[in-house]
């Protein structure tokens, strides 16, 4: 059976991606699993950009497919989903992302499917794209970009995913920004979420050969999930 994961985050820019290409790899060299990463809606995509998030996500896959497959949907325009679709005057067909999973689904039996933005962006004028996410009725692991505000937001988050009677499995600490209370905003969040901490991102930086480094260790507690 394949296990499929959606990623989702308290906002925009949390680190997302960096969590799908860790879990990729680690369900691949340490459990074994063929995976493959998919990020059906994305934005703000520079095609010029050595490792934008469709290429690292393709990287990261032990199993090499086209990125048209794992991206449906991309634009340049760095803005929500349903602003982008409308600017490009191409619609975001919820039917073709699931007929793209479906192809996946027979591939790999392990997929991650990164979200774009936080849990209620919005894709076209009356859809969110987690009104997919409850039609398939994926588990969830929130990603929590560790800085002032955040335990609201992942309370709001969690709040919404339980409301709309959703699972979600784990939750991410990116620990990217040097501030203070780090530690204590984290615990708190432990305290107030039933869902396990599967990991505490530090800061990462690339070397000199540019080459996409994730450093999947700080997934310390993936066990949980598998």
């Amino acid at each position: 059976m394949t296990k499929i994961f959606f990623i989702t985050g308290t906002d925009t820019d949390v680190g997302k991606t960096i969590v799908s290409c860790a879990l990729l790899k680690q369900a691949n060299n340490k459990y074994g699993y063929s995976t493959i990463g998919y990020k059906p809606i994305a934005t703000n995509i520079n095609c010029n950009k050595l490792h934008n998030d469709i290429s690292l996500l393709s990287y990261y896959s032990s199993i090499k497919l086209k990125h048209n497959i794992i991206n449906p949907f991309s634009f340049k325009e760095c803005t929500a989903p349903n602003i982008a679709s409308n600017i490009k005057k191409i619609k975001i067909d919820l039917d073709k992302i699931s007929s793209n999973l479906n192809i996946m689904i027979n591939l790999a039996n392990f997929i991650i499917i990164e979200g774009a933005g936080g849990w209620f962006t919005p894709i076209n004028d009356n859809l969110n794209y987690c009104d997919w996410v409850i039609n398939k009725q994926l588990p969830i692991i929130m990603v929590v970009k560790i800085k002032l505000g955040c335990i609201n937001h992942a309370l709001l988050t969690n709040l919404a995913i339980k409301t709309q009677k959703l699972n979600l499995i784990g939750w991410v600490a990116n620990c990217i920004l040097d501030i203070p209370f780090m530690t204590e905003y984290i615990d708190v969040i432990k305290h107030r979420l039933s869902a396990p901490l599967i990991g505490i991102i530090p800061r990462i930086v690339g070397n000199k050969q540019n080459k996409p480094i994730i450093a999947s260790n700080f997934l310390n507690n993936i066990k949980t999930i598998m």
